[in-house]
Order: C-alpha cells, then structure tokens, then sequence
C-alpha cells in the first residue's frame, strides 16, 4: 500500500458523530500504552498524526484518521488502564461495543499485543469478541525490537498459550515503529480488507 495522503478527521463517542462518507474502515485495539499511536504514525509515514503518549490512557475517543481519501484507520481507546474510573471503564467498554457491533463501514480489526509481555485477559477477551464478531483479524505483536532474536519464536508461542491464531480470518504479524519491521505486510492486510 503506497500512502499518499493521511490526515486525522474527526474524534466521535456515539455514531451520530461518525464519518458519513461510507469508506470501509479498520479498527485497532489494544491496551493502553501498546503502541497503537505509534503503528499509526509508522503506517502513515507521519510524526505525529496520531498522539503517542508515555501516560496510558490518552486516547478516550474513537479518533479517525482519512488515509489516501480511500479509507479511514479507527483508532480506538486502549484497555486496561487500571487509572480510569470503573464508570469511565464501562462508557469506553459501551462506545468500543456499539462502534464495532453496529458500523456497517468495518472492514477488519487489528488487535496490538506488547511482545514482552503474554497476553493479557484483555487482550484474549478482545480477541474472542472479535472472532464473535466475525470480523477479519490482524493480530500485531507489537515492540518486537525489544525482543532478542533468539526469543522471536518464543513470543508466538506464548501467544498461542492464550490464543488460538488457527482461525480462517485471523492473520499474524510481528511489529516494530523503531525498525519499521513488517509495515509493508501490515499495509497489504490493510488493502486486501478495504
């Protein structure tokens, strides 16, 4: 996928404040502080476009971003950021459930996984509502420069402890924004799903 052009477009907490133009769109989830701003930025070759931050929490809106006026990357607020309010835990939890159960207009989701670390009860919880879902999934392990390579098999294996990637419409990819490993297989999943 060759991008041409990427902006950020609108910010949006219940579907009346959605995009109206009808473009296919591919969500990413993740926990908080998994990368997801950063897999943005590498992806569309920008700075800051999206907002990375050191504090967790950060992202508490749907945050879409127009790439090549063809499609949108949805950008949605991390989980398990135990600093938020077990009320603002659950409005995330109903706004991230009405977006991907009611948009016609999602074409995919990419879920962020830290390699450093198994995954999560979040994370596997993410994972299991897509696959109810039934959407195309993208699973990201994310910081893979962090990792020894000698380690490399042992991060898919630990993911495989706690989720099954043996599904017809689950994909699986390693990530780094420092090394910029796998953004050209993360963009032709991206393409192949709009």
């Amino acid at each position: 996928m060759i991008i041409k052009n990427s902006e950020y477009f609108v910010s949006a907490v219940r579907e009346d404040q959605y995009p109206k133009n009808n473009l296919p769109e591919i969500a990413l989830a993740g926990r908080s502080n998994v990368g997801k701003s950063s897999l943005i930025n590498t992806l569309l070759k920008r700075k800051n476009l999206a907002r990375t931050s050191s504090q967790p929490g950060k992202t508490q809106t749907l945050n879409f971003y127009l790439v090549n006026d063809q499609f949108f990357l949805v950008d949605v607020p991390g989980y398990g950021y135990a600093k938020v309010s077990q009320k603002k835990r659950q409005e995330f939890g109903e706004m991230i459930q009405d977006y991907l159960e009611t948009r016609p207009n999602l074409k995919g989701l990419i879920i962020l996984i830290d390699s450093r670390h198994e995954p999560t009860k979040d994370d596997v919880a993410m994972y299991e509502y897509a696959q109810y879902l039934n959407l195309p999934i993208l699973v990201v392990c994310t910081k893979i420069d962090k990792i020894k390579k000698s380690q490399l098999n042992k991060v898919k294996a630990n993911l495989q402890k706690k989720i099954n990637l043996n599904y017809q419409h689950v994909s699986f990819i390693t990530f780094s924004s420092v090394t910029r490993e796998n953004v050209s297989e993360l963009g032709n999943w991206i393409e192949d799903k709009i």
